[in-house]
Parts: structure tokens; C-alpha cells; sequence
């Protein structure tokens, strides 16, 4: 029996895409204890994963802050055992900590992020649109370097199902014969999000439908004021923040018919929970590798712009200034995706 542990800090829709891969690690070797090491935060991601699973929440901020805090983090991994380390994020703070199991003479593996094929994809002139190897895969070939290949194979962290109903009624209510949509409408950075305009629009159009439930998922102060004004105009569509934690978001999550999405961790969340995801993509494009777990290429909405894609991550400011690949998207072409899946 061996112990591995798994490295991978942030951010959300990252360490939420270890998840199939741990599980199928988990899965495929039961007689091996792995250990997740992420910030304390993410701790309700792993809670329906195999008994073999454990975690360790760091506190980045608090007391494993700077290099006095890793070392007391690495004294309290030390005494787990560990016999091998996959490092899934490969930053300063991960690869300070697998460093000191190298010089332990535990057997280190590092992701490799693909920088080189990714610049090629998002450069201004003369792009390589290549579809870069994902995330998942990446994990995997981190283990497979340590002696544990995997076969990917995971569904939902709630096996063939869904979350428990009743855990979420009292806030939902019943869901009878309407269709359940989820709308996610912001991200980290500008040049991931649809414009709030246009996605009124969608919402709007949803909120009309007697048939239909639509329920928002954000977070944040302004993020509030813009669900207070919709759920204000629309009576019928209702604004989770401040009613869930991240376990019961999970739950209701399960129980859509369909999220829509920016390039966001909520693209990433849903697909942990086996539910179709229409995602919309600005500045960023799949092809750099953070499609959501199983979701359809034919899900996706994006401009076919010579610009595009320019970013990784969605931080850079638009070549053009006007952020074309998002503005030119009509909330039609978002609807009909939509109703292709509901109906």
C-alpha cells in the first residue's frame, strides 16, 4: 500500500477539474490512501469521493503563509507517510513543498502546462489553432509519470444520481414538471463574460416561460445588485446567493436540466455533477484545454474572429477594445442552444 499526495491549491475551476482524476485514481487503486492538499475552502468538492480519499486544507493566508508556514505545512504531510507527491499546480508554494520531499528522497512529478503550444494558440499574428492536450489529461500524465496510470472514467461525484432533494427543497421548492436552468453569468475577467445586457436578454426570455425555473449563481457585492435588479423585474427567477453553501450548490446543481455558463468554475462544478453545460467563450477559447468534464464541443458558443482566441485565462485587455468576440454573440443563438437540450 502506497501514499500519494495530490498538490493543487487553486484556483476553483482548477482544483475542481482534479476531481474526475482523483476518482478515478481513487477508484482504480483502492488499496492506495491519497491525500488532496488544497486551500480549506475547496474541502466540500472532495466529500463524495472514495473512502481512500483524504484532505488537507491549507491556510495560505494564516499559518502556512511564507516560507515559515510551509515548512510547518510540510512537518504535518511528513507525518503522514507520504510515499509519493503529484504535483498538479506547479507554483512557487507546490514546488517549495516537493522539493522537500525530493530531498526526503520521495518520488516528485510536476504538471506539464503546455506554455509553448498555448502561446502559439493565443498570439496576435500567425495563431496555431490546435487543440491543446486538457487539464485532465495533464493531471493523469502526472500520475502515470509516478507508476499510477489511469483510465479516466469518472461520471458524477454523485455516482449515477443526484444530490439529496430534500436537502435543498426548503429553498428550491418542488421542482415538478419544469425545467431547471441555471444561469452563471460572471467570471474572474472581463474577457470572459457576456455582457450583462445581453444576458438579461436570455434571462428574460426564460422568465417569460411558465415551463421554466431560472436559477442564478454568483457571488459578491455587485454580482448581487445586478441578480436584486433581475429578480425584481422577473419575480420567477431566483438569485441563490447567500441560500447555499458550495456542498448544497453541488445538490442543485445535480438537479438542472442545463447551465449556462461563461468560462468559468461554474462551467466546471456543473460538470462535476453530470449536467449539460452551454458555455460562451470571448477571449478564450477550448482549445487551450479547460473544456468542463464530457461537455459537448456542440454546447459551446463562440465567434469564429481572426482575434481570437487572445488570452489563456480571459486577463488580457481586448487588441481590438471592444470586445467583439462576446458583444457580437446574439442572445438568440444562446436561447437556442439552450432549448435544443431542455426540449
Amino acid at each position: 500500500m502506497a501514499h500519494i499526495l495530490i498538490i493543487r491549491f487553486s484556483a476553483l475551476g482548477d482544483v475542481a477539474m482534479t476531481i474526475p482524476v482523483i476518482h478515478s485514481l481513487a477508484t482504480q487503486y483502492p488499496q492506495h490512501d491519497i491525500t488532496v492538499l488544497s486551500r480549506a475552502v475547496w474541502q466540500p468538492l472532495f466529500e463524495g469521493l472514495p473512502s481512500n480519499v483524504s484532505f488537507v486544507g491549507a491556510d495560505l493566508t494564516g499559518k502556512h503563509k511564507g516560507i515559515w508556514g510551509l515548512n510547518s505545512l510540510y512537518s504535518q504531510l511528513k507525518r503522514l507517510h507520504i510515499d509519493y507527491v503529484a504535483d498538479f499546480h506547479h507554483v512557487l508554494r507546490s514546488k517549495y513543498l516537493c522539493l522537500r520531499f525530493w530531498l526526503a528522497n520521495i518520488p516528485v512529478a510536476f504538471i506539464r502546462k503546455g506554455r509553448a503550444g498555448k502561446r502559439k494558440l493565443v498570439r496576435r499574428h500567425h495563431k496555431v489553432l490546435e487543440n491543446q492536450k486538457s487539464s485532465f489529461r495533464r493531471y493523469a500524465d502526472v500520475l502515470e509519470e509516478l507508476g499510477f496510470p489511469v483510465l479516466l472514467n469518472f461520471s458524477s461525484i454523485y455516482g449515477e444520481g443526484k444530490g439529496d432533494f430534500s436537502e435543498i427543497e426548503p429553498v428550491t421548492g418542488p421542482k415538478g414538471n419544469h425545467k431547471w436552468i441555471g444561469i452563471a453569468p460572471f467570471a474572474k475577467h472581463l474577457g470572459k463574460i457576456y455582457p450583462i445586457e445581453l444576458q438579461e436578454q436570455v434571462v428574460a426570455h426564460f422568465a417569460a416561460n411558465p415551463d421554466v425555473q431560472v436559477f442564478l449563481f454568483g457571488g459578491g457585492k455587485n454580482e448581487q445588485e445586478i441578480f436584486d435588479s433581475w429578480t425584481a423585474k422577473y419575480p420567477s427567477v431566483v438569485s441563490m446567493i447567500g441560500k447555499l453553501n458550495m456542498r448544497t450548490e453541488l445538490n442543485l446543481m445535480s438537479h438542472l436540466d442545463v447551465m449556462l455558463s461563461m468560462d468559468s468554475a461554474n462551467m466546471h462544478l456543473a460538470s462535476l455533477v453530470n449536467i449539460p453545460v452551454v458555455s460562451i467563450w470571448g477571449a478564450t477559447h477550448p482549445y487551450a484545454g479547460f473544456m468542463g468534464w464530457k461537455q459537448l464541443p456542440v454546447n459551446t458558443v463562440q465567434l469564429d474572429l481572426s482575434c481570437r482566441p487572445c488570452s489563456v485565462y480571459g486577463q488580457k485587455p481586448c487588441w481590438r477594445g471592444d470586445y467583439a468576440c462576446l458583444r457580437e454573440i446574439k442572445p438568440e443563438q444562446v436561447i437556442a442552444k439552450i432549448e435544443g437540450i431542455i426540449h
